[in-house]
């Protein structure tokens, strides 16, 4: 993986991906690579950050428009000079700001790190302050601090991980552009917010999942963060551990990004909410939803053939989206349908050990021969041969995949995370009313998802009647083309702005750098 950069002029719009485009495939990225092809006289610079340097597959070929790529390692900053002149001092005066940052601070504590960051950028790095003796009495102190009752040991790594993210976000080579774009708030949050400090120009922030509501799922199911733990059934509230450590630190990201941006999108009214809780200024917040292609994918043939009831999840195979749960409804619902289909259509590398996990469950329920892993598809050569999707995730924002299969005739079943709900019985300004399009389950609930497939494979005229009323909602309020439309508009005020006083215009605070 290299950076590039085909100009020396400010990109029109700079997009910050966490973890996602333009080497990861699903909703978020073909989401960004249709917002880049559909602006195609804009210019458009994309920082991915990344985990580590590990050489990674394009999963989409860059549009000629976008002029630049930058990476960011997060687990793996430049090491920098082994030595800085003022760095016990740099160390002391850091404290601070990331003690308020692993305990809910905010914009104020990230200018803080920017300040006392920018005079040595090119020079500091990972030796100083990550691996110097200097860096680990810091830690030392910030345990006592933040996390007294602890395992220091625990709270090292877990203490190390966080700052890697937040040094390596704040060190990495800044691209100009006219606006800044995040799809996410976390470490690329974190990075708009530095470069509307920086450089003055606007930021912007798209949610289409609530970051913190994400990342509390993973921390609740990471085992390693749960070894030393209070794991008894009455929990004392007033003692922190690992886990709110994680938690308030990606909650003061959160905050220092809605500080930070003059827009903050999402795809429907139920994240607003979540913003609002989080400090978000509800007079930045607008509620822009998903688009797809209806013109496209409402000429999908239907497979008029004789062929097995086929159902379908579509994603990638990993914890957030139940696979598993899907796979037992599976083998529930054969049960009543003997030669059904359940087709898999997603990548599966993101995460080999939570594949080859529900490989082993397949195996163990005698459904190799019904459930199929099919991985990356071409979706418009499948949809038309699917009779029902389902959707089992714990957590999503406003699934692309209901909206496509819709527009193709194809009902869902989901769970009710997100805008699920909303997407298929509809909204509550829905006039006139156009049906359920599939159905709502619970969470974890095989049974329920089996009972709905069910009525969906074994009952034409339902089937019929939801298919005709997902289309329909998919052209009235969820066409590419007006939503294009709205980010147009947004983006040409942005860029219009005049670029406000940076930080390094201004006075500093008492006491900062």
């Amino acid at each position: 993986m290299s950076d590039f950069r085909k100009s020396d002029d400010p990109a029109d719009v700079c997009l910050l991906m966490e973890g996602s485009y333009p080497y990861i495939l699903g909703g978020v990225s073909t989401w960004t690579h249709d917002l880049i092809k559909s602006h195609a006289d804009l210019t458009f610079h994309v920082v991915s950050l990344v985990a580590d340097r590990a050489t990674r597959k394009m999963a989409y070929e860059l549009p000629p428009n976008v002029t630049g790529l930058t990476h960011v390692y997060l687990q793996d900053p430049d090491p920098g000079w082994p030595w800085v002149p003022g760095k016990a001092e740099l160390m002391r005066r850091l404290e601070a700001p990331l003690k308020r940052l692993q305990q809910g601070g905010g914009l104020a504590e990230v200018e803080e790190v920017v300040r006392l960051l920018s005079r040595r950028r090119g020079k500091v790095g990972r030796r100083v302050l990550l691996n110097s003796e200097e860096a680990f009495r810091m830690v030392v102190g910030l345990c006592r601090e933040t996390l007294p009752d602890a395992s220091f040991l625990e709270y090292f790594w877990g203490s190390r991980a966080l700052m890697s993210g937040l040094f390596a976000t704040m060190l990495a080579p800044m691209p100009a552009a006219k606006v800044y774009h995040a799809i996410s708030t976390g470490y690329a949050g974190l990075f708009a917010a530095r470069a509307t400090l920086e450089t003055g120009r606007p930021a912007l922030l798209t949610e289409h999942g609530i970051y913190t509501n994400e990342r509390r799922i993973e921390i609740l199911m990471a085992e390693w963060l749960f070894e030393g733990a209070d794991t008894s059934l009455v929990v004392d509230k007033k003692k922190r551990d690992l886990r709110d450590l994680w938690l308030d630190t990606f909650a003061s990201y959160s905050k220092a990004c809605y500080d930070a941006c003059d827009r903050i999108l999402t795809l429907y009214g139920g994240n607003q909410e979540f913003q609002r809780r989080q400090g978000a200024d509800p007079s930045r917040l607008k509620v822009v939803p998903n688009g797809i292609d209806y013109a496209g994918y409402s000429k999908v043939q239907r497979d008029t053939s004789k062929r097995p009831p086929t159902i379908a999840l579509i994603g990638r195979v990993v914890p957030i989206k139940d696979v598993k749960t899907y796979i037992r409804a599976a083998g529930i619902l054969r049960e009543d349908i003997p030669d059904l289909k359940a087709m898999i259509l997603g990548p599966l590398e993101e995460d080999p050990g939570y594949v080859e996990e529900c490989r082993t469950i397949v195996k163990h329920l005698g459904l190799e021969e019904t459930v199929i892993f099919a991985g990356r598809v071409k979706l418009t050569d499948w949809l038309g041969k699917v009779d029902a999707i389902a959707l089992t995730s714990v957590s999503e924002a406003q699934p692309l995949v209901i909206l496509e299969a819709g527009a193709s005739g194809v009902p869902s079943v989901a769970t009710d995370v997100g805008s699920c709900s909303e997407l298929i019985l509809g909204r509550d300004d829905e006039v006139p009313p156009l049906g359920p399009g599939g159905a709502i389950t619970p969470l974890a609930s095989p049974l329920d998802t089996a009972r709905e497939l069910r009525a969906l494979l074994l009952d034409q005229p339902w089937r019929d009647r939801c298919a005709a009323a997902i289309a329909q909602r998919v052209a009235r309020y969820y066409d590419k083309v007006e939503i294009d439309r709205i980010y147009r508009a947004i983006y040409d005020e942005h860029i219009a702005l005049p670029t406000q006083t940076t930080l390094f215009e201004r006075a500093p605070a008492r006491g900062a750098a």
